[in-house]
């Protein structure tokens, strides 16, 4: 389903001497196997297949560094890679040229437990990340529901299920290793917690998806792992009822850990993919960080809250075991929802407002996906005004596909007039670049632009994503 780019009208060839320098540098880490390029040429967005011509699997900063300098001297594009979980189009070929798998660079390089800072190769991911610390007493908070590679992390600007309380990537990555679009290697920031010295670059790359360099070591922080954890599940009768729990939660000081949205739809498709037995309303997911006393304090106060709004149930998870199933459920929502519509596709995209405008915004979006008669679920991470709509699309009928999008559009124009963000989470990849001229306005967009050409001459960075050339 391509419904927005024709890809094949913008690649560019790729010399044979360039396919063979790089089989000389990389050796069995080198392939144009049609199986190889269709695995990286794809990701978890509604677009068609976008192949690259090859694929190099990197182990050292170095090898990207040399990568990136034959790929320069050939003008050829060169699309970074991590899981592949992206849902915007990101690590899609738009113009063909090389994907750089980072992957296999996946070694915790330090971690500095008393100054709360780990130091990662770009392709660890955040369960290996956490997997590592845990005999440390430490963890790392960022949950985007995927796997993702940190690398992949920084440079959407991911946040996640724990961002009401832990902030996104963007304030918790302190420095990079960076290698530039003419194969220079440079580091951004250090493990101090503050700077004042120069350009902050580290935020320059930060969210820049891959379009100005490679990111290929990344310093994060950490977090003490938290006394004690609870977990609670409610439902409501409404999807206002529940989003007016959570801005009146944040607004009388709650400190949520997590705390999840799950319209009637989202509920139905994850008791049917998990087993599970929720009551099939809108429902909200709760997760408490604290000491024991906090923690009880904390979960008393919101469920007097959900009982104000006509909540029909506050039932507990304490045991570790139980928690992960919920939050499981709740990361496989994804794929549980494309269950909804056997040989569906979904169009997934989010957007992000000020909390005291959250309810409104998801009621009018749900409303529209209602009036158009799309099969859909909204989830959202509301404790941050954050929410996402999957909507199911035969991927052969362009009057469906345009239903969607019209949706999508409509949503964004709602989320901007009340002074939000066109994405909250996803990023921009192919999908939403037309609407940052929208957010941001023509002069924005022409500062990007000079940035990306300041930085990537030759616009052999992920080219096409995020600002057009």
């Amino acid at each position: 389903m391509n419904h927005i780019v024709d890809a094949q009208k913008l690649r560019k060839p790729v010399p044979e001497a360039l396919l063979t320098s790089l089989q000389a540098l990389f050796g069995n880490r080198f392939s144009t196997t049609q199986a190889m390029r269709e695995h990286h040429g794809r990701d978890e967005s509604s677009y068609d297949p976008m192949l690259p011509d090859a694929v190099v699997f990197a182990h050292t900063t170095e090898e990207v560094a040399a990568f990136i300098k034959l790929c320069s001297s050939y003008e050829v594009p060169v699309i970074p890679y991590g899981t592949g979980t992206s849902l915007e189009g990101h690590v899609l070929a738009l113009q063909g040229g090389i994907t750089i798998d980072l992957s296999q660079m996946n070694q915790v390089l330090a971690v500095n437990g008393e100054d709360l800072t780990a130091t990662v190769q770009a392709g660890v991911t955040r369960k290996q990340l956490n997997q590592e610390i845990k005999d440390s007493g430490l963890f790392f908070p960022i949950d985007p529901g995927a796997d993702a590679s940190i690398g992949g992390m920084a440079s959407t600007r991911a946040s996640g299920t724990n961002a009401v309380r832990y902030g996104t990537m963007r304030e918790n990555t302190l420095a990079l290793t960076v290698v530039t679009a003419d194969g220079n290697i440079i580091k951004t920031g250090t493990r101090a917690k503050k700077s004042s010295a120069g350009y902050d670059l580290t935020r320059v790359y930060v969210g820049s998806e891959g379009t100005l360099g490679i990111i290929t070591e990344v310093t994060v922080r950490l977090y003490p792992q938290p006394e004690a954890v609870s977990a609670a599940i409610c439902s409501f009768p409404s999807v206002a009822d529940a989003v007016n729990t959570v801005i009146q939660a944040i607004q009388v000081g709650v400190p949520l850990a997590r705390v999840e949205l799950l319209d009637e739809n989202g509920v139905k498709a994850i008791n049917a993919h998990d087993k599970m037995t929720l009551p099939e309303n809108p429902l909200l997911l709760f997760e408490f960080h604290g000491s024991e006393n906090g923690v009880k304090e904390q979960a008393e106060m919101v469920q007097e809250l959900a009982k104000d709004n006509n909540a029909t149930g506050f039932e507990w998870a304490t045991r570790p075991e139980d928690r992960t199933r919920l939050w499981t459920a709740r990361h496989n929502a994804y794929f549980a929802l494309l269950q909804m519509r056997p040989g569906a596709r979904a169009i997934s995209t989010d957007c992000c407002v000020p909390i005291s405008r959250l309810a409104e915004c998801v009621l009018e979006t749900k409303a529209d996906c209602e009036s158009q008669g799309l099969i859909h679920a909204i989830i959202g991470h509301v404790g941050d005004g954050n929410f996402h709509v999957q909507m199911m699309v035969d991927p052969n009928d362009p009057a469906d596909i345009a239903r969607a999008e019209g949706v999508n559009a409509r949503m964004v124009a709602r989320a901007l007039e009340m002074d939000g963000t066109c994405t909250g989470e996803h990023g921009v990849g192919l999908h939403k670049m037309d609407f940052l001229v929208q957010e941001h306005g023509e002069g924005a967009i022409d500062v990007m632009r000079a940035i990306k050409h300041a930085l990537d001459p030759k616009n052999i960075m992920n080219p096409g994503k995020i600002v057009r050339w």
